[in-house]
């Protein structure tokens, strides 16, 4: 190729970057399927970003993680540090709930290289006067980028460092006032912006950490045989707060459909008089925006959310995108509807079982546009009655893009809003629900029993990438699920599965009263649902029945709201127990939370067998804290006030599930 016709070629080039941006950034994380989706954080906590940074050579790099509001142009910056390998990671506390952006910038930073270079040059008794004159150049450049103070400052090192008395050159090449001076003012003239513009959803401190307590409103009347009141059921507040629970979950509270009404235990034909399952919505006395009159109205519903919030307590409702064959809808909106050829419409089905009750929408439906619209309003008008949080019934069977949009534009004009999504399904399906935008998602944990399996599925919750988006809740029992697990009736099972609920994961609920005063009946051998269920019958609760595990549940969660390590899910480390020298214990699990600085530190230690006591050798990993293997320090039970001194990372434990099935341990490691 001759020399005019390679000019004649780069000339009609024209490179659309700066070639000069040395510094790469990859690999970024949190970065949710390429960036289409929000990681999450949570109000008055932090966000922990990492990404690969590196440059050709040996030149120093400098890189901040930025942050804003969305729809501001401001970026906060902090700074980000190496832990290796060429990863950097940063971390940058949020303020209140709403929507913001973040990315990466990093640069080389000629400066930091050359003082680096300067101190290896003077430790080897090089010659470094010409050096001395380059960091005054590079100086100089500083003072045109800073403020008027600093560039007075920095005028003073220059001079220090040209003074021409290699001693006193160097000493002011070293101070660390002059990095910091330099660091505010940096060269970004060729810094390297990554090449995307991510987001980031803060929400309200309860999506990060709330107790959950579900109680059906209508089975607390003042009087037996009669149909409770939101009036009546306030008197619950106090206990349901006392035992520590600020979150209350209720049912749906809308008018209950006639038609197909199902009967006790969930037979096909309802009794007369019977109430119904509160789940097939809707009759002539309104659909999904408004309540059972036996419940009272809409006026004491807003009340009742009023007074739960002087408790500490906020409502949550239950949103169920389904009618009862009597919901307005089916006449005023039938397309959106599936028909039959029979000229019925089509109900829930999951065979064996029928659903007459319930007839699902079609998101299929021509008039689809309509139907998102008026299913977003739903939550619209139970916000302006004070609900902030919702607890959504079998959110995929519907479709994901609704999801996306309609949580999107809710949370545009109430960012405070909690949605838990109540998905028993496949896991890629749960994962989708939280990328659209679910704060929570009930789990597998009901299922999990043994020890291989409860750490397998907290590894798969906190290692794989889900804790970026997806916040489990942890329910050992719900209205429709009494597990076998339970079904021995056995107070102590009980007690266990509470206490791992409530200290693996920092959101966990439970249906009561059913759960306190351990129910344990099934409808039949191999079935989860109870026996005389709630869903379907008006209940009498004898709250202080003997053998209830109230007092058990109180001391957990004040447990919970007084150590803030508890206070997460993502950071957990599985902690060795060894029976006897080099077999470990089947049955008596340890887990460590912390918070990121070490100042609250809890070891909780479970006993899986609930017949017998179990002791072992745990070894605690103070290689985490950066401690010597023979570091002495002090555990407090806080379940039985009882305090040991422990020395080393080996150390005995044992529990007696006849006293307390568990240890929760706070640990002073000074």
């Amino acid at each position: 190729m001759s020399k005019a016709f390679r000019r004649t070629v780069l000339n009609a080039v024209k490179l659309e970057f700066d070639g000069r941006q040395r510094v790469i950034i990859e690999n970024l994380s949190p970065e949710l399927d390429g960036g289409k989706y929000p990681a999450k954080a949570v109000e008055g906590g932090f966000i922990v970003v990492e990404a690969d940074i590196f440059v050709d050579g040996a030149d120093t790099i400098s890189a901040e993680l930025c942050a804003r509001p969305s729809g501001t142009s401001d970026w906060h910056r902090s700074p980000m540090h190496p832990i290796g390998n060429d990863r950097w990671s940063g971390s940058l506390d949020v303020g209140s709930p709403g929507s913001y952006e973040y990315t990466i910038e990093a640069w080389v930073d000629h400066f930091l290289t050359w003082q680096k270079g300067l101190i290896k040059k003077t430790e080897a008794n090089q010659e470094v006067s010409l050096d001395l004159r380059i960091g005054a150049l590079l100086i100089d450049a500083g003072v045109a980028r800073s403020t008027a103070a600093d560039a007075e400052e920095l005028k003073r090192y220059a001079a220090a460092v040209r003074s021409g008395e290699p001693a006193e050159s160097v000493k002011a090449v070293l101070d660390t006032r002059l990095a910091e001076l330099m660091a505010r003012a940096p060269d970004k003239s060729c810094a390297t912006l990554y090449e995307k513009v991510l987001l980031l959803t803060v929400e309200q401190k309860k999506a990060g950490f709330s107790s959950w307590y579900e109680l059906f409103p209508r089975s607390w009347a003042s009087e037996p045989g009669r149909h409770g009141t939101f009036r009546e059921c306030s008197r619950m507040l106090p206990m349901i707060a006392g035992m520590g629970f600020d979150v209350l979950y209720l049912p749906p509270i809308h008018p209950i459909g006639y038609a197909k009404r199902k009967g006790r235990n969930n037979a096909l034909v309802a009794a007369p008089g019977e109430p119904g399952s509160c789940w097939a919505i809707g009759n002539s006395d309104g659909g999904h925006k408004a309540v059972h009159p036996e419940l009272g109205t809409l006026e004491e519903f807003t009340e009742f959310v009023a007074e739960a919030e002087t408790h500490g307590i906020s409502v949550a409702l239950d949103i169920a995108f389904q009618c009862s064959p009597d919901h307005p809808w089916v006449k005023e909106h039938p397309t959106w509807f599936r028909w039959r050829p029979d000229g019925t419409v089509q109900f829930a089905e999951n065979p064996p079982k029928k659903y007459e009750d319930i007839l699902p929408i079609d998101f299929e439906s021509a008039d689809w546009q309509n139907l998102w619209v008026e299913l977003k309003s739903i939550f619209l008008f139970w916000i302006e009655r004070g609900v902030k949080i919702f607890r959504v019934d079998n959110p995929h069977t519907k479709a994901f893009l609704f999801w996306e949009w309609a949580i999107a534009s809710i949370r545009e004009e109430h960012p405070d809003t909690v949605f838990l999504a109540e998905a028993f399904t496949r896991p890629k399906l749960m994962a989708r629900l939280a990328k659209a935008g679910y704060s929570q998602s009930y789990s597998y944990f009901t299922w999990r029993n043994t020890k291989h399996d409860l750490q397998g599925y907290l590894n798969e919750l906190t290692t794989s990438g889900l804790e970026h988006f997806m916040r489990p809740n942890f329910w050992p029992n719900t209205p429709d699920i009494l597990p076998d697990e339970l079904q021995s009736g056995d107070r102590i099972k009980f007690i266990i599965r509470m206490v791992l609920a409530a200290t693996l994961s920092s959101n966990y609920g439970m249906y009561g009263p059913a759960y306190e005063l351990c129910e344990y009946l099934p409808v039949a051998e191999g079935k989860e649902d109870y026996l005389d269920s709630e869903k379907y019958e008006i209940k009498q609760w004898d709250l202080d029945r003997p053998g209830n595990i109230r007092a058990e549940i109180t001391r957990v969660n004040r447990i919970r709201k007084d150590n803030a390590a508890l206070q997460q899910t993502a950071d957990i480390t599985f902690v060795q127990i060894e029976a006897s020298a080099g077999r470990e214990d089947d049955y008596l699990m340890g887990y460590v939370k912390r918070t990121e600085d070490n100042s609250n530190i809890i070891l909780v230690v479970v006993n899986l067998d609930h017949s017998n006591t179990r002791g072992g050798w745990l070894r605690f990993p103070l290689e985490r804290f950066a401690l010597s293997h023979d570091h002495p320090f002090r555990v407090e039970d806080l379940l039985s006030g009882m305090s040991y001194d422990w020395n080393g990372e080996w150390n005995y434990v044992e529990v007696n599930p006849g006293n307390m099935p568990a240890h929760i341990f706070r640990l002073t490691l000074g």
